[in-house]
């Protein structure tokens, strides 16, 4: 028999029990952070985010009384409902049994849960024949607590929200490359409460080193994570110097591929990613249906609008799925300019009608097809918006750039056009703005007009006081700066830019980097989209070259001449590269009319370069007078250049001066690769007529 005493005893203890397990599930969790966390939320539930059904990976976000979150990972538990619909692992990873049905996915930290409603049903919409195909459907869940971006906007201050809209660079500091954090920088971005950096080559140096900075970046942040961007187009404008050198959008055109661009667009998303930069502003979009434009032409896919949208929306897929947020520019088109917007301001002076067929057409597509963001061009469309305005340079009236107008941005791309993402300004430290508006005007009409995100503003502290003072007077509304904040926010959360409950040792991340950045698939990729780049426009019965009946090859020319030179050189040794700018020595003269065949490469970037006039083409059509042997030219990087040299026996466009193009060229001339390329713009001659036509291309 227990004794009374015992039995007291017992029960104590069994209620002190009771009362600290009642204790514990009652009280907020403290997280790794050591804030109190209010609730935990399933991502996908929050119905500003669009869920990847491709992939069902579910993530948790812990909530603070503050308003900001952060990514949940520490003692989460997952479950299905209905395991013979699909399963769910311990990092959130749902995966399909291939059985129709309805199960909750559920998630608990021991104190909170949530849950989201997976359905694998019948498409009502799938009318073939046979027996019909099942889609996947996400089903969130409703409430007040899942107004997590509207909770977060209206708990910062005027300044926070600024900030958030803030991304300046620092490619300098004190006349040194910033290549790791620095206090000052730290200071500033935790003072200004930055919401992004853009990096540049300066900053950017090995993958170990990138990898570190980029890091202590986003540990700089107090509520948010930084959207770290870079202009990694591919091409010629590729800033990592340790990264895969993906052949440039015109090069990517020429091959027809829209696999090819998806899986360009994929390997610079994963090595963007390894490096934890998560947003690229890429792909550009404008329609280089101008020859003399100085800024744009092989950066863009082509003349054609059909082939620009469908190969710049496969480009944005393959980053997107790689986890990096894509930035079609430079809206509403940049391509049909002659002058260059860093240095002046450009105008295109079509009216509508045409603009929407041409210009406008591939930005539509992008952002019918969830295009994250749109970079503005700084050039003047005066059939949209014909405002003047007074140069602070010149005094003179000069038309309102679409960076700056309020008709382009707002009610062009918002209302008439739809879109709802996150738009930036091109760098605002460009003369086309620098020139005619101060550097804090400049901001204000940009937000004013309807940007979101103020790239790399003159004046960080004046130009956020400047915000601060218009928004005090009125001239900015607070809502329309809410308004902003939350489509920054929102994108940060589709694309998994959150401050981490639990963060990666810089260690495990500079690891995974290692193993991304330059890796063997990403060089097969890249040397892929080369070869199949290379267009043969023109071919006198001279190619390809047979190595064992061919003496000796002259290479000549001047920019990058000792890379064509080099590739040549691995399929013929007796090859003699002349770098020249202009008049040839006498013994030069004897060299290329001793040749078997001679290589010659030219390399322009505007109107100028490739004139008859300009001494690199001259020299080309004297080598065709002086040799009797063939003379292939080669297009380093603009595909026009044959215009100046019509007489040429072979004429190969590829592109671009990376590695693997020159490589490709090289291979082409000796037969090792069947060249299928085919030209993306129309290639004129000197009268303006048409030398080689749209999707003109030469196979053996």
């Amino acid at each position: 028999m227990i004794k009374p005493k015992r039995v007291f005893m017992l029960l104590l203890t069994l209620m002190l029990v009771i009362s600290q397990l009642f204790l514990t599930t009652s009280q907020p969790r403290v997280t790794a952070s050591e804030e109190t966390a209010k609730d935990l939320i399933i991502l996908q539930n929050v119905p500003d985010i669009d869920p990847d059904t491709d992939h069902l990976k579910l993530d948790a976000l812990n909530i603070f009384e503050e308003g900001h979150f952060t990514l949940a990972s520490l003692d989460l538990e997952w479950s299905s409902s209905n395991e013979n619909v699909a399963t769910v692992d311990d990092q959130g990873q749902v995966s399909l049994t291939g059985q129709n049905g309805r199960t909750f996915i559920s998630v608990t930290d021991g104190q909170f849960e949530d849950r989201i409603a997976i359905d694998y049903k019948v498409d009502p919409n799938d009318k073939g024949k046979g027996k019909p195909n099942s889609k996947v459907k996400i089903i969130k869940e409703k409430g007040e607590r899942y107004n997590v971006l509207e909770h977060a906007v209206s708990a910062l201050t005027i300044e926070e929200k600024v900030g958030q809209m803030l991304m300046p660079d620092f490619r300098t500091w004190n006349g040194e490359d910033v290549t790791e954090m620095l206090p000052e920088i730290e200071q500033l971005v935790k003072d200004y409460h930055l919401g992004g950096i853009i990096l540049f080559r300066e900053n950017v140096v090995t993958t170990e080193q990138t990898t570190q900075l980029v890091s202590d970046y986003q540990d700089a942040a107090e509520k948010f994570g930084l959207l770290m961007t870079i202009d990694q187009e591919g091409g010629i404008v590729t800033r990592l110097q340790s990264g895969t050198d993906m052949p440039g959008n015109m090069a990517l055109g020429a091959t027809r591929s829209q696999d090819i661009s998806y899986r360009v667009g994929q390997a610079i998303g994963e090595e963007l990613n390894s490096l934890g930069i998560n947003t690229n502003f890429a792909p550009v979009m404008d329609v280089n249906n101008n020859p003399d434009n100085p800024v744009i032409g092989v950066r863009s896919f082509g003349e054609d609008p059909d082939l620009v949208a469908d190969m710049g929306i496969s480009y944005t897929k393959g980053l997107q799925s790689a986890g990096v947020a894509a930035t079609a520019k430079h809206f509403p088109g940049h391509g049909d300019t002659d002058v260059d917007s860093h240095l002046g301001l450009p105008e295109v002076p079509h009216d509508k009608e045409r603009l929407e067929a041409i210009e406008l057409y591939p930005f539509q597509q992008a952002m019918d097809s969830g295009l994250d963001m749109i970079m503005t061009a700084h050039v003047t469309f005066p059939k949209i918006d014909d405002t003047k305005v007074i140069s602070k340079k010149t005094g003179e009236e000069i038309a309102l750039p679409a960076t700056l107008s309020h008709k382009v941005l707002t009610e062009l791309m918002r209302e008439e056009m739809g879109f709802d993402g996150v738009i930036t300004t091109d760098a605002l430290n460009m003369n086309a703005i620098t020139d005619h508006f101060g550097p804090v005007d400049a901001v204000i009409r940009a937000v004013q007009a309807g940007s979101d995100i103020v790239l790399m503003p003159v004046g960080l502290e004046e130009v956020r006081e400047g915000l601060l003072t218009a928004i005090e007077k009125g001239e900015i509304s607070e809502s329309r700066i809410d308004a902003s904040v939350k489509r920054i926010l929102t994108l940060k959360l589709q694309r998994g830019i959150i401050k981490q409950e639990n963060p990666e040792s810089i260690e495990d991340k500079i690891d995974n980097a290692l193993e991304v950045v330059g890796s063997d698939e990403h060089k097969a990729i890249e040397a892929e989209a080369a070869a199949e780049s290379i267009t043969l426009v023109k071919n006198d019965d001279v190619l390809p070259l047979v190595s064992n009946q061919t003496d000796n090859i002259v290479v000549i020319g001047n920019t990058y001449i000792s890379s064509l030179g080099d590739a040549i050189k691995q399929h013929h040794d007796q090859t003699t590269v002349i770098q020249t700018s202009g008049d040839l020595t006498d013994e030069q003269l004897e060299q290329i009319r001793n040749a078997d065949a001679v290589v010659a490469g030219s390399y322009t970037y505007n109107v100028s370069g490739r004139s008859p006039d300009n001494p690199q083409m001259q020299l080309i059509n004297t080598i065709i007078e002086e040799t009797e042997s063939p003379v292939i030219g080669v297009g380093i990087r603009n595909p026009y250049d044959i215009s100046a040299y019509p007489d040429i026996d072979a004429y190969i466009a590829q592109y671009g001066f990376r590695e693997a193009s020159f490589k490709a060229t090289a291979d082409t001339i000796f037969g090792e690769n069947n060249p299928s390329g085919l030209l993306p713009v129309t290639i004129p001659n000197n009268d303006g007529d048409v030398l080689f036509e749209y999707d003109y291309g030469l196979s053996y």
